[in-house]
C-alpha cells in the first residue's frame, strides 16, 4: 500500500476544477446494463470505486472503454448474474447492481458487501423491498440470490431514507409490471442524477430530490450518453483545505447549493457563489460549532464529518459533534489525537466533544476509511512538520489524484508507495 507525505503549514491558495461525483457515478455505471445497448457517461471520476464497477460490468459480459474520465459500455451481451466476491468485498456500492442486474437477467448472485468499516450498514431495506417487488430470495455459503421473473410494481416504504436502497428500488423496478411508489426515498443529489440518466434512456420516473419516487414499468430502455454532476463531498473537502490552511479558494464545474455551505459560514469563512462557482477565504480564527449534527441531505453530510472534525480540532473553542448515520464512523479521532488534538468519544461512539488547540504536529498516521482518511490529509496539511499518511487504498476510492490536486493549490505532498 502506498501512503502520502506531507509537510505542513503551507497555505491552500488557488483554482480547481471539480471532478465528478463518485456517488452519481456508481449507480449510473450499474444503471447502464439496462439498455442492452451502448451508454456513453462523460464526468466519472478515475478512483478505484469507479475502475472495480468497470470490472463488474466486464465480469457480466460488457465492453467497456475508460478513458479520459468517459466511459463507453456496451452492454448487449451481458451474459452473466453474478458478481465476484472479491471485487464486492472492496466496494459497499456493488450491492447497487443487485437492483439492476434483477431487471435485466431476472437473477442476481452476491455476497454481503464489504467497502469501508463505518459500522452496522445493514442491506436489510435491500432485500425487504426486493421481496415486496415480488423476488425470491435465497441464502447460499455467505451469498444472496434473487430471482425476479415477474416483479410487479407496489409501494415501499423505507423506514429511513437510505440511499443505497433507494437507488437499488429504482433500478429493481424499471422494468417492473405497474406503478412502483417510494415513500421516505432519500432525497440526496444523486438520486435526483440517477433519475435523469434513466430518464433519459427512456424510463419513466419522476419525485427524484422528494421523499416520494414514483416509477412506471417500461418494456425496454434505449441509448444514451451523459454527464455526471460535480463531487459534492470532494468539493467540500478542498474547501476545507483552505480553510485549515487559512488560505483561499475557487472551485469551479461545481453545484453551491449541493454543498452545507451554512456550516462553512459557521467556522467564519467568507464564501460567494454563482451557478458553478464557489470562492471562499478562511477565517483568521476558525470558529468552533456548539451543536454539528449528520443528518440525512439536505442537512449536514456524515461523509463530510471526518473533515469538519479535523477543522475543528485547531477552532478558537469548544466544538459538540453527533454522528447520526454510521455508529462506527470515529476511526480517524484516535489518528487526530496522535497530532495533538484534544477530542473525547462519549461513551454513546457517535458523540465528539472537541476542545480546539492552536496547533498539530506532524506523525504517522493510518487511514481506516474513505472519509477519514481526507480527514488525515487535512490535519497534515495544518500540522509542524512532517506528516505520512498511510493506507492511501482508502482514499483513492473517492479521490481523484488527491496529491495533484493539492500540489497544484500550493501543498507540499507526494504520494510514494
Amino acid at each position: 500500500m502506498g501512503k502520502y507525505l506531507i509537510n505542513g503549514r503551507k497555505k491552500i491558495s488557488g483554482t480547481l476544477k471539480l471532478s465528478g461525483s463518485k456517488n452519481s457515478s456508481l449507480p449510473i455505471l450499474a444503471a447502464s446494463i439496462l439498455n442492452s445497448g451502448t451508454t456513453i457517461i462523460h464526468n466519472c471520476p478515475d478512483i478505484s470505486d469507479v475502475r472495480i464497477a468497470i470490472k463488474i460490468l466486464k465480469h457480466i459480459g460488457c465492453k467497456v472503454f475508460f478513458e479520459k474520465n468517459t466511459v463507453v459500455i456496451d452492454s448487449s451481451s451481458v451474459n452473466f448474474y453474478d458478481v465476484p466476491h472479491d471485487l464486492v468485498k472492496q466496494m459497499r456500492s456493488s450491492i447497487i447492481f443487485c437492483g439492476s442486474l434483477l431487471s435485466r437477467m431476472k437473477k442476481v448472485a452476491i455476497s454481503y458487501p464489504g467497502g469501508c468499516s463505518l459500522g452496522k450498514r445493514p442491506i436489510d431495506f435491500h432485500i425487504a423491498a426486493f421481496k415486496k417487488l415480488g423476488a425470491q430470495i435465497f441464502e447460499e455459503d455467505g451469498n444472496i440470490i434473487c430471482h425476479g421473473e415477474n416483479l410487479k410494481g407496489c409501494e415501499i416504504n423505507l423506514n429511513f431514507p437510505s440511499v443505497g436502497a433507494t437507488q437499488n428500488i429504482i433500478l429493481a423496478a424499471i422494468f417492473a409490471n405497474g406503478t412502483t411508489k417510494i415513500i421516505n426515498a432519500a432525497c440526496e443529489p444523486e438520486i435526483v442524477d440517477l433519475q435523469n440518466f434513466l430518464k433519459k434512456m427512456g424510463a419513466d420516473i419522476n419525485g427524484a430530490g422528494t421523499s416520494e419516487i414514483i416509477i412506471n414499468g417500461v418494456k425496454t430502455l434505449h441509448a444514451v450518453e451523459y454527464t455526471v454532476i460535480p463531487d459534492r463531498i470532494v468539493a467540500g473537502t478542498f474547501l476545507l483545505s483552505a480553510v485549515i490552511t487559512n488560505g483561499e479558494i475557487e472551485i469551479t464545474n461545481v453545484i453551491p447549493e449541493h454543498l452545507p455551505l451554512k456550516n462553512f459560514l459557521q467556522l467564519g469563512c467568507f464564501i460567494k457563489t454563482n451557478e458553478n462557482k464557489i470562492f471562499l477565504r478562511a477565517p483568521d480564527f476558525i470558529r468552533p460549532i456548539e451543536n454539528l449534527q449528520t443528518v440525512p441531505y439536505p442537512g449536514f453530510p456524515t461523509d463530510l464529518q471526518a473533515q469538519f472534525v479535523s477543522v475543528l480540532s485547531i477552532a478558537n473553542g469548544k466544538s459538540i459533534v453527533h454522528e447520526k448515520i454510521f455508529e462506527s464512523r470515529n476511526k480517524h479521532i484516535p489518528q487526530l489525537i496522535k497530532m495533538g488534538a484534544k477530542i473525547k468519544i462519549l461513551p454513546d461512539g457517535t458523540t465528539f466533544i472537541i476542545d480546539g488547540v492552536k496547533n498539530l504536529h506532524g506523525t504517522n498516521l493510518f487511514s481506516k476509511d474513505l472519509r477519514g482518511g481526507a480527514a488525515l490529509i487535512l490535519a497534515a496539511l495544518t500540522a509542524e512538520g512532517k506528516t505520512i499518511v498511510h493506507d492511501e487504498n482508502y482514499i483513492e476510492r473517492g479521490y481523484e489524484k488527491i496529491e495533484c490536486v493539492l500540489q497544484n493549490l500550493g501543498a507540499d505532498i507526494k504520494f510514494m508507495q
